[in-house]
């Protein structure tokens, strides 16, 4: 969007963007650009909020006023709460839910962590009556299978497509992944909110744990063609500034 911007204003077009990645936005010169630290996908803040919402936006535009660029700003609050999940009374609880185990290795521990969630997953499905997974065409055991191989020295380089590059398969597994952890932490019972539900996979479970491991070790490697894995495409800002304060 950064570099849209750019090409919209040589016309003379006057362009602000929402930036949910600061470090992208300021490589790239956006000519103005709101920072949010919000969750990936959600540039306004909790869905349904259309007040909150809309003092993004004012934010934004407001942008527009200043003559000076490359600008970008930062918003300063977090994203009001919001409920998630399903009706309690709508589900039967098929397991205990798992709890993050320290028994064995990390990946003994994600692949195991993947079996236990199965069965809320289940539900979920069973809930929503559809799911985000699919674009690998990889089971969640098969992809915690080759996320997790990554961390030991010899990783699986193909996932599905033979064609992919080894760090596009490793984008592709890892947001798949997540995704089934979400979606299976959704059909617990309880209330649940985009904060509490990134807070539970980063902080505590295996999954979040391995996630941060290969950053860490991307990072380390320092190979050119899993550096985007090693920024912030992996993980998010915010995850990261919460781990600075702990």
């Amino acid at each position: 969007m950064s570099a849209v911007g750019r090409y919209l204003e040589e016309f003379g077009i006057p362009t602000v963007q929402i930036s949910l990645i600061r470090e992208h936005t300021v490589a790239f010169k956006a000519p103005r650009a709101l920072w949010v630290p919000f969750m990936l996908g959600r540039p306004f803040g909790a869905p349904s909020d259309a007040g909150f919402q809309k003092r993004v936006l004012k934010e934004a535009l407001g942008l527009l006023e200043s003559d000076r660029e490359p600008i970008i700003q930062d918003f300063q609050d977090d994203a009001p709460p919001d409920q998630l999940g399903y009706d309690d009374q709508q589900l039967v609880c098929p397991v205990s839910f798992p709890t993050q185990s320290k028994v064995g290795t990390l990946r003994e521990r994600v692949i195991s962590e993947v079996a236990q969630l199965q069965a809320w997953h289940e539900v979920s499905l069973q809930a929503r009556g559809r799911t985000t997974l699919g674009v690998t065409g990889a089971s969640p055991e098969r992809l915690a299978d080759f996320v997790t191989s990554w961390l030991g020295a010899e990783p699986e380089q193909i996932l599905s497509d033979p064609e992919q590059a080894a760090a596009v398969n490793v984008k592709f597994a890892t947001d798949e992944l997540k995704s089934f952890y979400f979606e299976a932490k959704l059909a617990q019972p309880g209330q649940h909110s985009a904060k509490s539900l990134q807070d539970w996979f980063w902080f505590e479970t295996s999954g979040g744990e391995a996630f941060l491991a290969l950053r860490t070790k991307f990072a380390a490697e320092g190979h050119p063609e899993f550096k985007g894995l090693a920024t912030l495409s992996m993980v998010p800002r915010v995850v990261l500034d919460s781990l600075a304060k702990r």
